[in-house]
């Protein structure tokens, strides 16, 4: 059987660092091409991707607005994808520009609230068209998160703390969120008052969540993306942490969601739906 053309994939936000990752994983996939590169910045506009991330040039100008890349991308015979990775400013309108497009976004930008979400999901839906909302790709934290879901069933306080690095720009971090939503719907409440709690600088307890968990946020230079979810009871503490050291723990679940989302009507988030 002759094998299938590959998948056009469009990078927005490619001279991003996450962007620079993706570009380096589509254009070793031998399933996908590299069909265009997005990026905001002025000093990438028409200069090769290539040249930008030091990888030699590949043929592909950066472009400095994502309509015009959508309008040459929705000419292509076949689905195309674009993974964005910008600024939670930004993404909502690059997510419905996609879509009105025809084309199959695969989003890791977080910061996107959950009413954004229900009308991105409707539209998607209306369209017929594939979406993947991913707050993070990394196959170790899908672990980490399934097994803080077996943990709660034996567990009644739990807290969370997220550290990223300093040009993060959301707060709490859509993993952290995600994880704090999974817990929630196990149906407790977690963290039953013992004492009446005063703060005497605001926000010392963190942010409050659903079903009363807690999330503290963490920016350093220095970081990359970190999460511990911490379990507690009378005489033992119960900790799950994943650690990031190299962005290149994405790719895996970057690439694996540009061929999901094509198979796609809807959109699903998270990364564990399509495992």
């Amino acid at each position: 059987m002759a094998s299938q053309s590959p998948i056009p994939v469009i990078v927005n936000g490619a001279g991003g660092k996450m962007g620079r990752e993706v570009i380096k994983a589509v254009m070793q996939a031998e399933d996908m091409t590299l069909l265009g590169a997005v990026d905001r910045n002025p000093a990438y506009n028409g200069e090769d991707i290539g040249e930008i991330i030091g990888i030699g040039a590949v043929e592909v100008p950066v472009l400095d607005q994502l309509e015009s890349m959508l309008a040459f991308a929705a000419q292509e015979k076949k689905p195309v994808a674009m993974v964005d990775f910008t600024h939670p400013d930004s993404v909502y309108d690059n997510v419905r520009s996609a879509i009105a497009y025809g084309i199959s976004p695969v989003v890791g930008t977080t910061g996107l609230s959950e009413t954004q979400l229900q009308e991105l999901a409707e539209f998607a839906d209306k369209a017929s068209m594939g979406c993947l909302i991913i707050p993070n790709f990394s196959i170790g934290m899908v672990l980490l998160q399934q097994a803080a879901i077996q943990a709660s069933k034996y567990f009644d306080h739990v807290e969370i703390i997220e550290l990223h690095h300093n040009q993060k720009a959301d707060a709490p971090s859509g993993t952290a969120i995600q994880t704090a939503q999974l817990l929630a719907e196990m149906g407790k409440t977690y963290n039953p008052p013992q004492v009446e709690e005063t703060e005497k600088l605001a926000g010392a307890r963190g942010s409050l969540a659903d079903e009363g968990i807690r999330i503290h946020s963490i920016r350093l230079p220095g970081l990359i993306a970190h999460q511990e979810v911490i379990f507690g009871a009378a005489g033992q503490v119960y900790t799950l942490r994943h650690d990031t050291s190299d962005r290149a723990c994405y790719m895996p679940g970057v690439l694996l969601a540009i061929r999901k989302v094509l198979q796609l009507k809807a959109l699903v988030y998270g990364l564990e739906k399509i495992l």
